[in-house]
């Protein structure tokens, strides 16, 4: 049998105590705290959930989830920069990212007219949010030429979108009840946004001559916006663009141009303008010089990351837009563009 001198022997139990003393139950700090008393790592902060992501077929709807939703969102918009929703087609990327989300946001009222069935089966298995179905139906234009359906450019009296506003802040709260009291209070910031905003497109388009409140555009987009801020609204397409204006649409508003006078006509970011140029030269023949006025945010806003890729940016340029080209008077203090809530986007 091998011996062991006392030397040898010291030396082993010294190891032993070294390799002890390493252990989690001799360690100081934290970590030693959480090893010898296990009830102290149910004590550490639950993980923050991921956020909620949220797709939007237009930039608007997308918008109100952002400033509502704040850091609890991600999310995406299907239809950008100047682009057409009544003439938009899902592509397979689309359909990708739209099976992806945790909830979709779309407007609805036709506006996506060819995204119906699409948006129809997703609903069988996705959380789905129609951002206009609270709007009381009375408050909705039906205009004849539309056959039966409501015009769906609700934005553009903000009253109206502020009701979208809150759907969209119920529909946050319904999927994430734990963050309720954060929608709440973002969603109370922003509405009020919503009201100065109201008002101050009220108080400047008032600024314009009665007489020259007259707003001829492309595509009939502006019905709500002229209804709550007191303009004719005139334009050579009906609501949707998958309808051809014709040469007699084209002379009958060429006629009322002349007749009225009206100084400016608009042109839009999504809507190709060839059709009021058209307008213009037929003025000119006639002897009514009219100039473009500007170009107007319809049926999409700007660009990501500029004012008017912001639902309240878009709506001031319209506003100042027009009331400038209309003989108005623009104020020089202006609403302030929310910031965001820490709102993840892309």
């Amino acid at each position: 049998m091998k011996t062991f001198s006392r030397r040898m022997i010291i030396k082993v139990l010294g190891l032993a105590a070294t390799i002890a003393l390493c252990t989690p139950a001799f360690l100081v700090g934290p970590h030693a705290m959480a090893a010898s008393n296990p009830g102290a790592a149910a004590s550490k902060p639950p993980a923050v959930p991921a956020p909620i992501k949220v797709v939007a077929t237009i930039a608007m709807a997308g918008d109100l989830a952002r400033n509502i939703g704040g850091a609890r969102v991600n999310v995406r918009n299907l239809m950008g920069e100047g682009v057409d929703p009544h003439l938009y087609k899902a592509s397979p990327g689309d359909v990708r990212t739209l099976s992806d989300a945790d909830m979709i946001l779309f407007s609805g009222l036709h506006l996506e007219g060819r995204m119906s069935d699409l948006i129809t089966r997703m609903a069988s298995r996705k959380t789905v949010v129609q951002v206009t179905d609270t709007i009381d139906e009375k408050l909705l234009r039906e205009p004849p030429e539309f056959a039966g359906h409501f015009d769906p450019h609700v934005w553009f009296d903000v009253s109206l979108w502020a009701t979208a506003g809150a759907r969209v802040r119920d529909a946050l709260i319904a999927k994430d009840p734990a963050s309720k009291e954060m929608y709440i209070a973002n969603a109370e910031i922003y509405l009020k946004q919503l009201a100065e905003l109201h008002a101050y497109a009220k108080e400047t388009i008032a600024t314009i001559p009665k007489a020259a409140r007259v707003m001829v555009t492309a595509h009939d987009a502006f019905g709500y916006f002229g209804r709550a801020y007191g303009l004719e609204v005139m334009a050579i397409q009906g609501i949707s663009t998958d309808s051809e204006a014709s040469l007699q649409d084209i002379n009958a508003l060429v006629d009322v141009l002349v007749l009225k006078k009206v100084p400016a006509v608009f042109i839009e970011s999504s809507v190709p303008r060839k059709t009021i140029d058209a307008l213009v030269e037929g003025c000119k023949a006639r002897g009514h010089a009219v100039k473009i006025g500007g170009e107007l945010f319809s049926d999409a806003m700007g660009k990501d990351g500029t004012p008017e890729g912001t639902y309240v940016g878009m709506v001031l340029h319209n506003v100042d837009t027009v009331t400038e080209a209309l003989g108005g008077k623009v104020p020089a203090r202006k609403p302030s563009l929310p910031a965001t809530p820490a709102a993840k986007s892309k």
